[in-house]
């Protein structure tokens, strides 16, 4: 917590609140980790036991909203106080949203292993790899308060964005050439969107955390920093607006992904 308050309660309430987020940050990462490895071992207990782990996140989401309901009842919080507790339920609420993306992802690889393997399914893990450090990095910005790392996060979904454009193409052009494939790819299509979904709530989290710290939203701060020529752009042309201004710079704190590297579960 940046300060201590005189009743020592509070901070400790405070302090179990934010613990409460980011052990559900390291659940949900572990989720996609082993949802996408069931995929590509075509391991049907793994993917089962994903599905059955989701339960424990829904229940950390409801611990945490009922201490944030218990603080705002008796704390009465203000300025950064309020905004710790306002985003850790909008923080809490997407982490839960992306253990259910897991859930799907280990779903659809019980169905997908009841078909023959078909190439395109050795994409996945790229996708998952990045929204799996993008959950990493903004659960581990948002343990240090650290903005700025939150918006490198920020910056990066559009890369994750792309890639999803790239296998959805493949996917199509692989059930054009043999419609024995469409069963198959449609199963890939679906968890390749709920992974690019995870990384949205990642981008979200990151606003969140940068409002907490800041007082200011992300994209507010962004267009201050280099106006766009139009209101209401669209999110893909504010982030190039932001990655020619001075914010800009803070992208290039976030290594590459490795493509061929294999996610790895992190708890």
């Amino acid at each position: 917590m940046p300060s201590e308050h005189i009743v020592k309660a509070y901070d400790e309430e405070l302090r179990r609140l934010s613990n409460t987020i980011t052990e559900m940050g390291g659940l949900a990462e572990s989720q996609l980790a082993t949802a996408i490895d069931a995929v590509v071992k075509r391991d049907s207990a793994l993917a089962a036991s994903v599905v059955e782990g989701d339960a424990k996140v829904d229940q950390l989401q409801r611990d945490s909203d009922n201490l944030a309901i218990r603080l705002l009842a008796l704390r009465q919080p203000m300025a950064r106080d309020l905004r710790e507790i306002f985003a850790a339920l909008k923080i809490a609420s997407d982490l839960e949203r992306v253990a259910d993306y897991a859930a799907n992802v280990a779903k659809r690889a019980i169905a997908l292993n009841q078909a023959p393997p078909v190439r395109p399914v050795y994409a996945l893990p790229r996708m998952a790899q990045l929204a799996q450090l993008l959950i990493k990095d903004v659960i581990d910005a948002y343990v240090a308060r650290d903005a700025d790392r939150a918006y490198a996060v920020w910056m990066r979904d559009a890369e994750l964005d792309e890639m999803y454009s790239s296998l959805f193409r493949e996917l199509l052009t692989y059930m054009m050439e043999d419609p024995r494939n469409i069963s198959a790819c449609t199963h890939l299509l679906f968890m390749a969107k709920n992974i690019e979904r995870i990384g949205d709530h990642a981008t979200n989290i990151a606003e969140d955390l940068y409002y907490l710290v800041h007082g200011t939203p992300l994209t507010e701060a962004c267009r201050r920093s280099h106006p766009p020529a139009t209101q209401g752009v669209e999110c893909s042309r504010e982030r190039r607006h932001c990655a020619d201004g001075p914010l800009g710079r803070l992208r290039d704190r976030s290594p590459p992904v490795n493509s061929r590297a294999a996610p790895t579960a992190a708890g």
